[in-house]
């Protein structure tokens, strides 16, 4: 095989999350359409001790590192407790200096982040270690509401299923939006989801953690067309408008209209992945009444424009 290939390399510490590891290597694993190729290394060739019951076994050490185009440091267990052993931050200098691409899957960004390449820059990580990577590395602009963190050459982003997200950006940014396109159809995921767009995803409305008002939230959100107010609501819910609003925050963390502004401003994002109705009409649909107070909210919530949203999940 020639070598017109882009090489990733996936390295995987001491406590590996499966779903970080295995998203890199297999949305980069090559095939007739993938001018890519992947290994898999660790601090040193054998055995790593993995999380949730799985362990890998890798070829190579961190000499798997010194031919890469691309190196992706997957998530691990106990981030802001552990530090990378020296020999892999001396390593990803290394790599750096050469002109590889670092890219951090979520708290993979702890093992960047002890290279000091991410200070002064915009980075992100899983939104339940943001405040820790913070905390840990002062100097690093921490993002905690974005999916992902794309500085040129140092990349990082929230984990999970977000590891998808940053892998198609790579595509789309190396090879452009008809092979990205092609993969996600492959790995069956959405298309494109900007960086810019919040980590709560599908829905930033919070999961109800009690019972408590959740009959007038079910209702609340399928009259979300009509004029909703803290008195509708709290009559709703057979309360008065003060102790609803107390309790609803106790509940949620979010005031009631504060609730109802994110409900109507998801019901926007479903009409605009699933429907071609303009802006203006969503916007009466979903209550918010003007297509320039839909903008603005949605930008306010999720950093990106409709119709940028709408593009994002259009073929």
């Amino acid at each position: 095989m020639g070598h017109e290939n882009h090489r990733v390399a996936v390295l995987v510490l001491e406590g590996a999350k499966p779903l970080d590891v295995g998203i890199p290597a297999q949305v980069f694993s090559n095939r007739p359409s993938m001018p890519y190729e992947v290994r898999v290394c660790g601090p040193a060739p054998g055995p790593v001790t993995g999380g949730d019951g799985l362990s890998y076994h890798v070829a190579e050490g961190l000499e798997g590192l010194e031919h890469a185009d691309t190196v992706f440091i997957p998530g691990y267990r106990e981030p802001a407790t552990t530090e990378p052993p020296a020999s892999v931050v001396g390593a990803l200098l290394a790599a750096h200096a050469r002109g590889t691409r670092l890219a951090a899957i979520s708290t993979g960004a702890f093992a960047l982040a002890a290279t000091g390449l991410l200070d002064g820059k915009r980075a992100t990580t899983h939104w339940h270690y943001t405040k820790a990577l913070a905390e840990r590395h002062p100097l690093v602009l921490v993002d905690e509401n974005v999916l992902f963190a794309d500085e040129g050459d140092v990349l990082t982003s929230a984990g999970a299923a977000s590891g998808i997200d940053l892998c198609l950006h790579l595509l789309r940014r190396d090879h452009g939006v008809g092979l990205s396109n092609h993969v996600a159809r492959r790995l069956v995921a959405a298309p494109y989801r900007s960086g810019g767009q919040a980590q709560y995803v599908p829905r930033s409305v919070p999961e109800p953690l009690g019972d408590l008002f959740a009959s007038t939230r079910e209702w609340a959100l399928a009259h979300l067309s009509e004029p909703l107010t803290l008195e509708t609501l709290a009559r709703n819910a057979r309360v008065s408008a003060r102790t609803f609003s107390r309790r609803f925050v106790e509940d949620t963390g979010y005031t009631p209209m504060q609730w109802v502004l994110r409900a109507r401003v998801d019901l926007a994002r479903e009409l605009l992945e699933r429907t071609d109705l303009g802006v203006e009409r969503i916007a009466a649909r979903v209550g918010l009444g003007t297509g320039a107070n839909l903008r603005l909210h949605f930008h306010r919530i999720l950093g990106i424009s409709p119709t940028e949203y709408r593009h994002t999940f259009s073929p």
